[in-house]
């Protein structure tokens, strides 16, 4: 049996590989993606928590939060959900989480009543997308927790409503990760045919492992990935992901292009511009390693600023182009801890600008955590950041 369920996922990930020409349903994915064209993340709600109890729920993100993301003019709200509280609840367990799916019922009818869309984000833990990486045991889990959340939300608008089959897979076989997304959106569509899925390519969504990504047989499908570069600017402070990332802080945004600007004239420009240099070295001084240091100074090496990004966002529009296919880029955004908040509000802006011109919906990370657009306390009234309102494009309706 495992072997032919392996054999099953290679099969069809061939068939993915053997689709040259676009599917007929991926009009139904374009006409949909316009719903999707500036939204906001509702992340640490209902995943990347220890507590999912509706004491913690009910006043982490509410029903004016959400009333709040519709009049700031976000249509569609990126809704992460947790696989194992979700387990529990499809299986009737007691406890804090034996309500957890009538809870998400409630959500995600808001959201809808608000006018906005709904992407429903299956965003597991860690441990269970390590399952997926060898073996039936993950994929089975995965495809019949599918079966059940997609059959739950069947019945609701197929417009407005969108499945997003895995957030991150951290699969790095990507032949690998291409049948398994193959066989749980088949499964999918055995009881929710007339949803858009949302698909993603291997590895953390991010750019390069989209544009090596061979599109699904189902046509009905739209394409995300993730975005955050420069990670050195975007992740500055961060104490999880690249251990150096957590000693950094006041990057700025764009940085002067040394390389051309002290190549044409070296002697002139460090002259004319004692600062860059110094502020530069200050920076680098705050990571110890050397090998880190020189990942660090390859930022300040490489001029990042709106034109380098609207570059990487060109490479993303390329490949939809070539594929014929809808595309979305569903996380973007910068921690704000750490960052100059005018440096942020610029990257912001600039990646933003880069994904509309590219005419690629967005969707922002995040509403209230690490990276939000409001700061708040549970219970309390959102206090919206209007600089990062304004970097987003959005003026509320």
């Amino acid at each position: 049996m495992r072997f032919r369920f392996i054999g099953a996922i290679i099969l069809a990930a061939l068939a993915v590989s053997a689709t040259a020409q676009p599917n007929p349903d991926a009009a139904t994915a374009f006409a949909r993606a316009r719903h999707l064209r500036h939204g906001i993340n509702a992340s640490e709600w209902f995943a990347q928590s220890a507590d999912y109890s509706a004491a913690r729920t009910d006043r982490y993100t509410d029903a004016q939060d959400i009333a709040l993301m519709a009049h700031l003019g976000f249509d569609h709200v990126r809704l992460s959900i947790d696989a194992n509280a979700l387990e529990q609840s499809f299986a009737g367990a007691s406890g804090p989480n034996a309500d957890f799916l009538a809870r998400l019922d409630r959500t995600v009818d808001t959201i809808l009543a608000n006018g906005l869309a709904v992407q429903i984000d299956l965003h597991p833990t860690d441990e269970f997308k390590q399952q997926l990486r060898g073996g039936d045991s993950g994929v089975a889990r995965l495809t019949a927790l599918w079966r059940k959340l997609a059959a739950h939300y069947a019945n609701r608008d197929p417009d407005r409503v969108f499945f997003e089959i895995l957030n991150e897979p951290e699969v790095d076989d990507a032949f690998r990760w291409a049948g398994i997304q193959a066989h749980v959106a088949a499964a999918i569509r055995q009881v929710a045919p007339r949803h858009t899925l949302i698909a993603t390519a291997a590895n953390y969504s991010n750019l390069h492992d989209l544009l090596k990504l061979e599109p699904l047989a189902d046509g009905n499908v739209i394409y995300t990935f993730h975005f955050y570069e420069p990670h050195e600017f975007t992740h500055q402070g961060a104490s999880w992901g690249v251990a150096w990332w957590n000693s950094t802080h006041n990057i700025p945004y764009p940085v002067p292009n040394l390389v051309t600007n002290i190549s044409a004239n070296p002697s002139a420009y460090l002259t004319a511009n004692p600062s860059v240099s110094a502020s530069t070295q200050s920076l680098l001084d705050e990571v110890p390693d050397l090998a880190d240091r020189s990942d660090l100074e390859d930022y300040f090496l490489s001029g990042w600023n709106a034109q380098h990004i609207q570059a990487l966002i060109d490479e993303a529009a390329d490949w939809a182009r070539a594929h014929r296919v809808a595309l979305l880029c569903n996380e973007f955004g910068a921690y704000r801890a750490y960052a100059d908040p005018a440096s942020r509000a610029t990257w912001i802006s600039d990646t933003r600008t880069a994904l509309e011109s590219d005419n690629i919906g967005w969707t922002m990370w995040d509403y209230r955590g690490g990276f939000g657009v409001v700061t708040k306390q549970d219970g309390q009234p959102a206090q919206v950041d209007e600089s990062i309102v304004k970097a987003l494009g959005l003026s509320g309706r």
